[in-house]
């Protein structure tokens, strides 16, 4: 059973922004404006208290919550995808972000393989949630649909980058 201390600093730092980066791929992909952007992050948020509180998640989801819980977790989190998305257009939010979930599912497959279906799981979950959080379209959230072509194939992605089932 892997724990956190089964990887290194860096390691851990790459889980944390890998659980962050599903959410961010789905947000570049389409972005929603101010009032989607607030929804799509508590969508996010939601998801990990969630994870945190359900009895069946492994204590490995557990530690990666509990730890992007804590104020300086965030800092490092944000201080890390601010250098991966610096410069960076929406659609390279999103390349990059498909690539640091590919990066953590490389590395959960080869440093936590039995916990690793239930974090890609997840990571996963989060880019669902997100994608449903707000209405793509219409006007002041009036019309539009719930999940839009981009946020589908982006979806997708996040999918084969995990190696799971769409």
């Amino acid at each position: 059973m892997a724990t956190k201390t089964s990887f290194t600093p860096e390691e851990w730092q790459l889980l944390m922004e890998g659980i962050m980066s599903s959410g961010v791929a789905v947000t570049a992909a389409d972005p929603s404006g101010l009032w989607g952007l607030l929804k799509e992050g508590m969508a996010s948020a939601s998801t990990l208290v969630a994870a945190k509180s359900n009895p069946q998640s492994n204590e490995l989801i557990k530690a990666i919550v509990a730890d992007i819980e804590t104020k300086d977790a965030r800092s490092r989190i944000q201080d890390g995808l601010r250098k991966k998305f610096a410069g960076a257009k929406p659609g390279e939010v999103k390349t990059r972000s498909i690539d640091a979930l590919q990066q953590a599912s490389r590395l959960l497959d080869a440093k936590a393989p039995d916990e690793a279906a239930a974090i890609k799981g997840l990571m996963q979950t989060i880019g669902q949630s997100v994608a449903q959080a707000a209405s793509e379209g219409g006007v002041l959230g009036i019309g539009g649909v719930k999940v839009s072509e981009p946020e589908k194939a982006t979806l997708s992605e996040i999918s084969k980058a995990l190696n799971l089932p769409a």
